[in-house]
């Protein structure tokens, strides 16, 4: 979408980079959000129609979750906007733009039907940083959905979206001058699907 007016902002426009980025660059106005950046996901092909479903899961297990009551509640937006009818290829009802918040992160997503040479892959994820097993286990179980993708803290959920589940403790493990520890914890990370503190602890220590 060319530089220009719309209806939804008097300056707007649809951008891809040299690296294949997609961006959305809009005059917020009085409107101006909290956060200048905001990952926006397009729910497509197989996923189309399901935004709403996902954005409901997604608040839901953010919400619920260990660190949930540490950070700001996982909440739907004051954003939901609807395609009506006679928007062909959209089903009327599905979710033309809607805003979302995961422990204080603002996300965007939308669905489209139109053709589309893309879909969710490996080439973006999101990081959850955990401090404790528990929350490692909390987000696995409810997110992971592809056994297949399962790799190094590295999940897929059932929307085809990437997370990566990992303890805030590896800054530590993998930071410093010591190569032969951060050998040791690489190695012993890189046979894991899930993360184990315990287990990288010992690799650090050398136990």
């Amino acid at each position: 979408m060319p530089l220009g007016a719309y209806p939804f902002s008097e300056r707007y426009g649809w951008v891809e980079d040299k690296y294949g980025l997609s961006w959305q660059v809009i005059s917020a106005g009085e409107n101006a959000r909290r956060q200048r950046i905001v990952p926006v996901l397009m729910f497509v092909g197989k996923v189309c129609g399901k935004t709403e479903e996902a954005l409901n899961f997604y608040t839901s297990v953010f919400k619920n979750s260990p660190s949930g009551a540490k950070t700001a509640a996982a909440t739907k937006g004051d954003i939901l906007a609807r395609y009506g009818k006679d928007e062909e290829p959209d089903n009327e009802g599905t979710v033309r733009y809607a805003s979302f918040t995961l422990l204080g992160q603002e996300f965007g997503a939308m669905d489209s039907a139109r053709e589309h040479r893309f879909a969710f892959n490996e080439a973006i994820s999101f990081m959850v940083p955990c401090d404790t097993q528990e929350e490692i286990d909390y987000f696995w179980g409810k997110l992971s959905a592809d056994p297949r993708a399962e790799q190094c803290g590295w999940l897929k959920d059932k929307y085809g979206l990437l997370w990566q589940i990992t303890p805030t403790i590896m800054n530590e493990m993998l930071g410093g001058r010591d190569q032969q520890r951060i050998a040791r914890v690489t190695e012993a990370f890189l046979k894991m699907k899930k993360f184990d503190i315990d287990t990288l602890k010992r690799a650090y220590e050398a136990k």
